[in-house]
């Protein structure tokens, strides 16, 4: 393993896992995708990402300690650019070079995704990304599990992670398909991480509602997140796209709608929203208002080209409206988590 130069103080740390990172290369076109034919671009961009390493970027430029681990070789173009810009991190050996995910942006806001597998993990691998979370989780505000996993990795994986990590600190969790469910059936309250972080779509495939409907929906949104909280989950934030964000705790439940924003890219934007959110708790925040933060960060985000991360001058929570849902109450009640000082 590996550790960069970086802080030496954990207070208020938060930590990610970005098991499958990625060079994010994001191509705009200058006309509308056409299936088949030659096209020119307006530019190509080429970031160092993944869902963790995101959150780590904007915790950055927010001014929160961070340490992102990932599994990439120290001479690897992907770290030497983490290092660049600062972000400090913990390596573990690779199985294989970090992949390359294509995103192909449209004039119009629209971003069609090509995500590769990446390589194929050992469990040699996947032990060392576990015991330098282990030792990092106990002097951390929160553990991020973020993204897909790597080939090789068991489904359950992200839930085997939270069962051990929960004892240590406050876990959350953004991931999707067959990671997603296998942590879902998996919820217990002594298991259960404390926030996840799905959206409308993710939230109907566990649920059996309307994708659609759900999104669109944050009454719907609410009561289908509040089936986590039934489950053990302490805060649900669901990412409803152009329709904002819904946020069910066990105090109750609240929409928010974002400004008006020219959508350059949504690439990311989620991973902003996730940031946001754990910003506002930091800082001691209402849930109103870390909703708040949390919808104005993937605002600004989904305002800027492939996956850079909004300055927090860029995110305007003021411009943010939320208001209270009303939802049944959950079967289990749980201790909102604070800031940690």
């Amino acid at each position: 393993m590996t550790t960069s130069n970086g802080t030496s103080s954990d207070i208020g740390r938060i930590v990610t896992l970005t098991p499958n990172p990625s060079t994010d290369r994001t191509i705009e076109l200058a006309g509308p995708l056409r299936r088949g034919a030659v096209q020119r671009t307006s530019s190509v961009l080429d970031q160092a990402g993944g869902k963790g390493v995101n959150i780590s970027r904007a915790c950055l430029a927010a001014g929160v300690p961070t340490t992102a681990v990932l599994p990439a070789a120290a001479d690897d173009p992907f770290v030497l650019e983490l290092e660049h810009a600062g972000v400090h991190h913990r390596l573990v050996t690779p199985d294989g070079p970090v992949r390359v995910n294509v995103t192909i942006s449209e004039p119009d806001g629209t971003t069609t995704k090509l995500n590769s597998p990446g390589a194929t993990a050992t469990p040699g691998t996947l032990t060392a990304l576990a015991d330098a979370l282990h030792e990092l989780a106990a002097d951390a505000a929160w553990v991020v599990l973020a993204g897909s996993l790597p080939p090789g990795a068991p489904a359950h994986w992200y839930a085997d992670l939270v069962a051990d990590l929960r004892t240590l600190t406050r876990v959350a969790v953004d991931t999707s398909e067959a990671p997603l469910q296998a942590l879902v059936d998996r919820l217990t309250p002594g298991s259960a991480p404390h926030l996840m972080k799905p959206n409308g779509e993710e939230l109907a495939s566990f649920t059996g509602g309307d994708a659609d409907t759900i999104e669109s929906d944050p009454q719907a949104a609410a009561d289908a997140a509040r089936t986590l909280l039934d489950r053990g989950v302490t805060e649900v934030l669901a990412t409803l796209g152009g329709h904002g964000a819904v946020l069910v705790t066990a105090d109750g439940a609240w929409h928010a709608t974002p400004p008006p924003t020219e959508v350059v890219s949504t690439v990311g934007a989620g991973d902003s929203s996730l940031f946001g959110y754990l910003l506002g708790g930091l800082r001691g925040q209402s849930p109103a208002d870390r909703l708040a933060l949390a919808v104005a960060y993937g605002s600004a985000a989904a305002g800027l080209p492939g996956t850079t991360i909004p300055q927090p001058a860029q995110a305007r929570p003021h411009l943010v409206v939320v208001r209270e849902l009303a939802v049944s109450p959950s079967t289990h009640h749980h201790t909102t988590p604070g800031a940690r000082a």
